[in-house]
């Protein structure tokens, strides 16, 4: 018959007290007669498992607590699961083996600990599962155990935590022992495949060097006792596991404490992307943008304490589920990517080189600036085009505006073609005695499109009564903030990836209480452009005074002049010359 021991011992070592009975059972004294031994097994239907998706398209899971992060993806996974499996909180071999149990059973795995608070939520999730085998993968090395007391509402079987005790357990077939380090642990546990899960473990520490010990007298050494017979190993029941949840998808930060949870995800079938715990942002990666867009699920659960405090998530999950890409990879554009960009207007080459040559070549001339510089910087390069959309004009016009807008039926062609190039665009407003944000909800079908980002251009923004050429314009950070708000919540309404947001400046009174601007909308990236030229040293010393008290987080752009500038620096130039080096680099 299979060896049975009392609960209140098997539990003191598992560290899980009122595991069998529920959290309401209380702790008994040693039986002094021998302990009831649980009914011998009968046959009978296998115990079943119901998962189902949470009902919102995002669910953020992000205690901080790993134990109670366990639990939080049970219930937001399994509506029942007549046998769970659990491992001790502080022991990797432990959890790492149970996560392949749980895998290859489509069981949740909870971890369990010393803590009485842990263990009467354990407790509680037990119940709300409907328990009735619990799979405690322990650290000792003897054999699996099975263990009942009357009046226990679940049998709690007990493995060693070793690959060949988990394999004399399990139903079916395995992938066998897999050695993983700690720092691969998780993403290990990511990639288990349900249909052949491996046996996954931790390296075992070195052991410590043994000191000699002097030689000694012989001595009589007695008869061992005989070893009691081993009793046989307990059987798991039959499982019957529930379908694979495949319309759901888990971003899970990349900490070794996510084990537990991520392995009930890939037990309900769901796919596991790793994020960096610095960086959660799932459009960061152009490969995991692509993961999304082909699973395309329903319900997202992002696990981790980080993703509590990212701002946007929910747009950022949706503009990644899309799929698109921007030029370069990615839906962010900074830090991992440098522009380089002509500037102008098509069929005006007096306002730049963007002007200087038809839709074709310039795509080519585009391509062939930004070449160079690729060999000066670890960043990917991407061509650009800044379009002069609204041009400023010396005359009043039809709408006294001093500004002459480009219709959006005669930039489509460059735009379009540009996006299928892999050029980004960037629409570049001066609006006179207009404002820019009238000026930016005019161009929104093109704002529309993933790649094209906007440009406010201050030196040609009018007051009531100014001219262009008489002075130098300006505008305040309270005008820049509205721009900004219309045009993230436009980005995040279309699930639209990062949109650049540029800011011209060559002068501080161009932008009025600059430190106002509203930095805060990630579905941005703000740049502030340099645009000064003539002589080096000027343009320097302008670059300089710009940053100085500017604010926290935005990227830079600085623009080479063909003419005015003495001289024009080379790309070699432009990027060990210039510091910081720029994310942006404009040749007008």
């Amino acid at each position: 018959m299979m060896h049975r021991r009392t609960v209140s011992l098997l539990l003191a070592a598992v560290l899980v007290p009122g595991l069998l009975a529920g959290c309401g059972a209380a702790q008994r004294p040693e039986p002094t007669a021998p302990a009831p031994t649980a009914p011998a097994p009968t046959a009978s239907a296998p115990l079943t498992v119901s998962t189902g998706l949470p009902g919102d398209p995002l669910t953020v899971l992000a205690d901080a607590d790993p134990s109670t992060r366990a639990l939080a993806m049970s219930r937001a996974l399994f509506r029942r699961a007549q046998l769970v499996v659990t491992a001790d909180a502080g022991d990797l071999n432990a959890q790492l083996l149970a996560a392949s149990a749980a895998v290859a059973l489509g069981a949740p795995l909870l971890l369990t600990s010393a803590d009485a608070s842990v263990s009467a939520a354990v407790a509680t999730e037990l119940d709300r599962l409907g328990a009735t085998h619990v799979l405690s993968i322990a650290g000792g090395a003897g054999g699996a155990r099975e263990t009942a007391e009357p009046g226990a509402t679940r049998t709690l079987l007990v493995a060693p935590a070793t690959p060949a005790a988990l394999a004399a357990l399990l139903p079916g077939s395995h992938g066998g022992a897999v050695t993983v380090t700690a720092s691969a642990a998780l993403a290990a546990v990511a990639g288990l495949d349900p249909r052949k899960p491996a046996l996954l473990h931790a390296a075992e520490p070195a052991a410590s060097p043994r000191t000699p010990t002097p030689a000694a007298t012989p001595t009589a050494t007695p008869s061992p006792a005989p070893a009691a017979p081993a009793a046989p190993p307990p059987t798991l029941p039959a499982i019957e596991r529930a379908a694979a949840l495949s319309a759901g998808s888990v971003l899970a930060t990349d900490d070794p404490s996510q084990l537990a949870p991520v392995a009930t995800a890939r037990a309900a079938g769901l796919a596991v992307h790793l994020v960096p715990v610095v960086d959660p942002n799932p459009q960061a990666s152009a490969a995991l943008v692509r993961a999304l867009a082909t699973e395309h699920p329903s319900a997202v659960i992002a696990l981790g304490a980080p993703f509590a405090h990212e701002p946007a998530l929910d747009w950022k999950v949706r503009s990644a589920l899309t799929g698109t890409q921007l030029p370069g990879g990615g839906q962010v554009l900074f830090p991992d990517h440098l522009y380089v960009a002509l500037y102008g207007t098509p069929g005006a080459p007096v306002l730049g080189v963007l002007g200087e040559q038809g839709l074709t070549a310039s795509l080519a001339r585009a391509r062939a600036v930004a070449a160079p510089y690729e060999t000066l910087t670890d960043r990917t390069v991407v061509p650009m085009f800044e379009i002069i959309a609204s041009v400023a004009a010396g005359a009043a016009g039809p709408d006294g505006d001093y500004s002459n807008e480009k219709s959006v039926d005669e930039l489509r062609p460059w735009v379009e073609a540009a996006g299928k190039a892999g050029v980004y665009v960037v629409l570049d407003l001066q609006p006179g005695r207009s404002d820019f944000l009238s000026q930016a909800k005019a161009y929104q079908p093109l704002l529309e499109l993933p790649w094209v980002g906007l440009a406010l251009d201050p030196e040609w923004r009018l007051k009531p009564h100014e001219k262009h050429l008489t002075q130098i314009g300006s505008v305040d950070a309270a005008e820049v903030n509205r721009v900004i708000t219309w045009l993230a919540d436009l980005t995040s309404r279309n699930a639209l990836p990062q949109k650049m947001f540029v800011l011209h400046q060559f002068q501080l009174r161009m932008i009025q209480h600059r430190d106002l601007v509203d930095t805060s909308r990630d579905e941005l990236a703000l740049l502030i452009h340099v645009d000064g030229q003539g002589g080096q040293p000027d343009k320097q010393a302008t670059w300089n005074a710009l940053h100085v008290d500017a604010p926290a987080g935005v990227a830079w752009g600085w623009k080479n002049f063909y003419d005015e500038d003495h001289p024009t620096l080379t790309p070699k130039q432009t990027m060990t010359q210039v510091s910081p080096p720029p994310d942006l680099v404009t040749y007008q």
